[in-house]
């Protein structure tokens, strides 16, 4: 009888045990949307990062839960609490988050860059400065006066040179066609003025010419240089007095603090990506290949990557601190680089490395 017991409280041990392992393996994944490595896409969780995830889990035999968080920082927090067995996504391995989570080894090379509107990646044409305003003010306030200095010729003029006699009403295109050629041209010999007045006259519009088209001249190379200047981000040096944005308690965000500038927060990658898109920003500071992705597929019209990838750093897989599952997962990283299953990952999702 004793034996019977025995043997069932056995049987029951080893059932609860087997169950809890089962249960165990059951693990709790958090993630954030962050294309190209993790969103939802019909209600089905897609991305590098989850379709790496997916791999590792095969490799443990785990079955895996996702759990989608709004906020980084609370996917984050998740597993600083210890609500999710781990984390993934674009999780950058940092010095301040090792002291308050584990890390797995790296799964991405990444770095941050630049975006900016794609029109500002273009060159300034000659058409545009024509069209400033500026410009456009100069040139009307040129016609005003060419027009009132061959009226005022015609005035002086009209009863001592043949060319000028004409009514008011007829004589406002000629006479401005006379200034024209004369600032252009220097003028019509067998058009002299023939009164003191029109002479002097005629001699000070000459030498105004020489001012009026250095002016214009000036003025479309100023506004072409403006142009130029004003707009083009090309490296973090540009960001200076312009309107950067990027994630709130993010690593572009501590590199943007470092170096001093000036930057709007937003607490996730959507509300960013609309200022953006309003033209509230001029440029953003993010993770490299999230804004490329954006660039080449939602903002392919609008949006442009520019200068090189700087601040290098990795993204890893996040856990509570001290977690049994880092060695696991780490070994299971290791096997599928080896049977290139990660670079047939990497390949589907970034192309070919370079």
């Amino acid at each position: 009888m004793v034996n019977m017991r025995g043997l069932l409280l056995g049987l029951c041990l080893t059932l609860t045990l087997w169950a809890q392992a089962t249960i165990a393996q059951t693990l709790t994944v958090s993630t954030v949307s962050r294309p190209p490595f993790s969103y939802a896409e019909n209600g089905a969780d897609e991305g590098f990062s989850i379709e790496l995830m997916t791999a590792l889990a095969e490799a443990l035999s785990w079955d895996i839960r996702i759990q989608r968080f709004d906020q980084f920082s609370d996917m984050l927090s998740s597993v600083e609490t210890g609500i999710a067995d781990m984390a993934i996504a674009n999780i950058s391995i940092t010095a301040a988050r090792e002291t308050r989570m584990d890390f797995s080894q790296p799964i991405f090379e990444s770095g941050l860059q630049l975006m900016v509107p794609a029109d500002q990646t273009r060159s300034p044409s000659l058409l545009s400065a024509l069209l400033s305003f500026d410009l456009f003010m100069a040139i009307g306030l040129a016609f005003l006066m060419l027009m009132g200095g061959g009226m005022l010729m015609w005035y002086f003029e009209r009863r001592a040179q043949p060319y000028f006699d004409r009514p008011a009403n007829q004589a406002w295109f000629p006479s401005f066609w006379w200034a024209l050629n004369l600032v252009v041209n220097g003028g019509f010999e067998e058009r002299v003025p023939r009164t003191a007045f029109g002479r002097v006259f005629g001699v000070i519009l000459v030498i105004s010419s020489l001012f009026i088209v250095s002016v214009f001249t000036a003025r479309i190379t100023s506004v072409m240089t403006v142009e130029a200047i004003s707009g083009s981000i090309n490296s973090v040096n540009d960001l200076y007095g312009q309107r950067v944005g990027t994630i709130d308690g993010s690593t572009a965000a501590g590199f943007l603090d470092r170096r001093e500038i000036t930057y709007a927060s937003f607490e996730g990658l959507d509300p960013m990506i609309a200022a953006f898109e309003k033209a509230d920003l001029d440029a953003v500071v993010f993770d490299a290949p999230i804004l490329s992705y954006y660039s080449t597929h939602e903002g392919r019209d609008f949006a442009s990557t520019t200068g090189a990838i700087f601040l290098r750093e990795n993204y890893g897989i996040a856990f509570p601190t001290g977690s049994p599952l880092v060695e696991d997962v780490n070994q299971a990283l290791l096997a599928i680089r080896e049977d290139g299953t990660y670079d047939d990952l990497y390949r589907k999702w970034f192309g070919v490395r370079n």
